[in-house]
């Protein structure tokens, strides 16, 4: 299969941003401004020249011996470290000018390029610039590959702001000569190899500390007429002592004959600064671009961090309140009990390995039924099984091959009864279950009643993490479309229809792969009720591995966006039209579409976190997103009546199965932008619904005089209640399970699995 162009644009989407976060990672947080004490010497230093342990500021190592140099008597090199600053550099710069004064500005790469314009305006003024690292790395701690890089990094930065590249270097954390140790020795070699002259200072203001104004002009003033080299800060912090130090320091060392320079005019360097090369020049030009695009994308990530992480508090509290407030209407009537005979549509294609148990759980129903099984041209005998069990009350349409929405409107044509309810070929219903699903049709309004599905096969982590999925995201959510009358699936393994608004629709549209979604929001615009019925319980296979998942996700995700958009004028109705509209579809496109796109970002911020940040804050916030999840899940599960064994997998569902949903709605979301027609495709069935053993229950009989259903409906009831079933046989639930697990008085299935994207939600409206 060719790579598709929207993979391959997301694959260097994923590359970029990984490149974009290392960058922010190692400029902003592999290093950072410290006080100067914090790298200070005090190592061996045996390898240090006596000449230069006790000579001049200046050092050039890339001579044998290392020569110093120092400023002549009564100069006085003015210095200043880590900037440029966006708030202290230009306060600095208009003091210097005011005195009429030159200095160095040791700058840091990554200010550089956060600040290119306070770095032209530092030469525009006539001052000089070194560098001071790209990230204020200690030279003397980091691997020599390392070295060269803060250098070079440093110098591109410069040599794209200005133009230009200096020889001067201070390293960061330096001090005075005598405090070199045999790291920092090396570190001054390497960079005089590389063409720096190393400079250290005579004398420290100590601004770093902020002792107050009185002291940094007593800390930089000289003692003599010696020649100095001033350390000065105008970066790294809160450096309004500086500034006004420096306001009274300048005049008063003038005054007593102190002439200012820069620290090349101090030691007769000629040519400090030179201008770049074209190449570097372009290269610093393309580094400054890159930093900026990636600290603009760190922003962009930020924001989307938050959203993603309000978007899940929000649903998480919308679907518990919700859920709560749904409970507290258990048990509410509808009317009188509705005991009219129901015609069950169970369209099928290749459905042979689960189509007996389907059958025969429907049979088994304590509600009169009529089954009608629309074979759509399958190939693998699903038809001829069917009629082979010679099943009282069932009937086998055969038609060719046209889809499910064609084989449910054949299925509708053909039926008795006007209540009508629709079943996938792979799932088997509670006794109870039709009974229960058909008795809110008791208030007219009602068009629709979802059931609960629940996971069949779940063992294994996959079918733990769909169980968690279904009794989790699709069932919380069940809940608060009930509330909010703006239920926009009845799922088509377990739902029921009143036939006069199937009509009223139109049918079963085949315009999107999500029929079952564009069929019930037809109905909600058409102005019906439809409801959650959470006691019609049916138990469906869930795919049993990724391949499948992904295929019935994508085809779930991809129709319900083409139903949503079919159905945006439901967005501006008013009444029943618009309560889908304004809450079912705008819920499922915050929460079903755009918190799955955006969710990723949760994991990519805790890799780089945990690489690049605190950690132990960051393994804390995990641990706090999955508690909510976990809580959300035992609620579900307690509603539901469901074992908690389960949950145990959701911290392993972050890493897989989380994942695999994010790539689902991408798919979609990409293919539904290119307009691309999707087709239909069918999951693999694995014939986990064994055959029940004994006989079914009494069928009801098929009648078209719907007249006569509540006599026929009370007849049947007779015979059902005067029917002896000798094998005791039981359907899946609360109590025991015989035929479906092959195991006489074995108890129900009830297992485990991890909620979507983590956040319990249903990936793409698939309720």
């Amino acid at each position: 299969m060719p790579l598709r162009t929207h993979w391959l644009l997301l694959t260097v989407l994923v590359l970029t941003l990984a490149g974009a976060l290392l960058i922010q990672g190692y400029t902003q947080h592999m290093f950072g401004i410290g006080d100067d004490a914090a790298g200070s010497g005090g190592g061996a230093a045996g390898r240090v020249p006596a000449a230069v342990a006790h000579g001049g500021p200046v050092i050039d190592s890339a001579v044998t011996p290392a020569r110093t140099a120092r400023p002549a008597a009564r100069t006085l090199a003015l210095t200043f470290d880590d900037g440029p600053d966006p708030r202290w550099t230009p306060q600095i710069l208009d003091v210097l000018r005011r005195h009429h004064v030159h200095a160095t500005f040791f700058v840091v790469g990554t200010e550089v390029a956060a600040h290119p314009a306070l770095v032209r305006q530092i030469l525009a003024d006539g001052n000089e610039i070194g560098i001071h690292t790209f990230t204020h790395a200690d030279l003397g701690t980091i691997p020599g590959w390392q070295r060269s890089l803060e250098l070079r990094e440093a110098q591109l930065a410069l040599a794209g702001a200005t133009g230009k590249t200096s020889s001067l270097l201070r390293p960061p954390y330096s001090s005075v000569n005598g405090a070199l140790d045999d790291r920092d020795w090396d570190a001054v070699t390497t960079a005089g190899g590389d063409g720096y002259l190393t400079v250290l200072t005579t004398q420290d203001s100590q601004d770093w500390q902020r002792p107050g104004v009185d002291a940094i002009v007593a800390n930089a003033t000289p003692h003599g007429s010696a020649g100095q080299i001033l350390l000065m800060h105008d970066g790294g912090g809160d450096r309004s002592q500086t500034v006004a130090a420096l306001d009274r320091l300048l005049p008063q060392l003038t005054a007593r004959g102190f002439r200012f320079a820069t620290v090349g005019d101090a030691v007769g360097i000629p040519q400090a600064m030179r201008p770049a090369s074209a190449g570097d020049h372009r290269l610093g030009y393309a580094l400054i671009g890159t930093l900026d695009a990636s600290a603009w994308v760190l922003r962009v990530l930020g924001w989307l961090l938050l959203a993603a992480g309000v978007l899940a508090v929000l649903r998480a509290a919308a679907v518990v309140t919700a859920a709560r407030r749904h409970v507290r209407r258990r048990g509410r009537g509808w009317g009188a009990p509705v005991v009219e005979p129901v015609s069950v549509i169970v369209p099928a294609y290749n459905e042979s390995a689960g189509i007996e148990a389907a059958v025969r759980s429907l049979l088994a129903s304590d509600h009169p039924v009529e089954v009608v099984v629309v074979d759509d041209g399958s190939t693998d005998g699903t038809a001829e099984l069917v009629e082979s069990l010679r099943l009282p009350g069932v009937r086998v349409i055969r038609q060719a091959n046209a889809g499910k929405p064609a084989a449910l409107n054949t299925g509708i044509a053909a039926a008795s009864f006007d209540l009508l309810v629709m079943v996938d070929g792979d799932t088997v219903f509670e006794p109870d279950a039709v009974r229960a699903l058909v008795q809110p049709f008791a208030d007219p309004r009602v068009g629709a009643v979802s059931g609960n599905a629940k996971v069949v096969n779940r063992g294994g982590l996959l079918g733990r993490w769909q169980h968690i999925e279904y009794v989790v995201g699709f069932n919380l959510d069940r809940r608060l479309f009930d509330l909010g009358q703006c239920m926009p699936t009845v799922p088509g393994a377990v739902g029921a229809f009143r036939r006069s608004a199937l009509l009223r629709v139109g049918g079963v549209s085949d315009e999107t792969l999500a029929e079952d979604t564009d069929l019930t929001m037809a109905l909600c615009r058409d102005g019906w009720r439809v409801v959650y019925e959470e006691g019609a319980v049916a138990w469906t296979e869930a795919p049993a591995s990724l391949g499948a998942l992904w295929r019935q996700r994508y085809r779930w995700c991809y129709g319900t966006l083409q139903a949503m958009w079919k159905h945006r004028g439901a967005l501006v109705s008013r009444g029943a039209a618009g309560k889908l509209g304004r809450r079912g579809l705008l819920y499922l496109l915050l929460f079903q579409v755009l918190l799955p796109l955006i969710a990723p970002v949760v994991d990519v911020f805790a890799v780089y976190g945990l690489v690049f940040l605190d950690p132990w804050r960051i393994l804390g916030l995990w641990l706090g997103f999955l508690a909510l999840q976990a809580a959300m899940g035992a609620y579900a599960f307690r509603l539901d009546g469901e074992p908690r064994g389960p949950l145990w997998t959701l911290p392993l569902q972050q890493f897989v199965y989380r994942q695999l949903m994010y790539l689902v709605v991408i798919q979609s979301v990409a293919t539904a932008l290119a307009g691309s027609r999707l087709r239909w495709q069918r999951m693999e069935r694995y014939g986990t619904l064994t055959v029940p053993a004994g006989p079914s229950a009494t069928a009801a009989p098929a009648q078209d005089d719907r007249a006569a259903a509540p006599d026929l409906a009370e007849a049947w009831l007779e015979e059902v209640r005067g029917a002896a079933d000798p094998e005791g046989v039981r359907y899946l639930g609360t109590g025991r399970t015989p035929g479906l697990y092959g195991e006489p008085d074995a108890p129900g299935p009830h297992a485990p699995a991890p909620a979507p994207y983590g956040h319990g939600a249903a990936p793409y409206g698939k309720f």
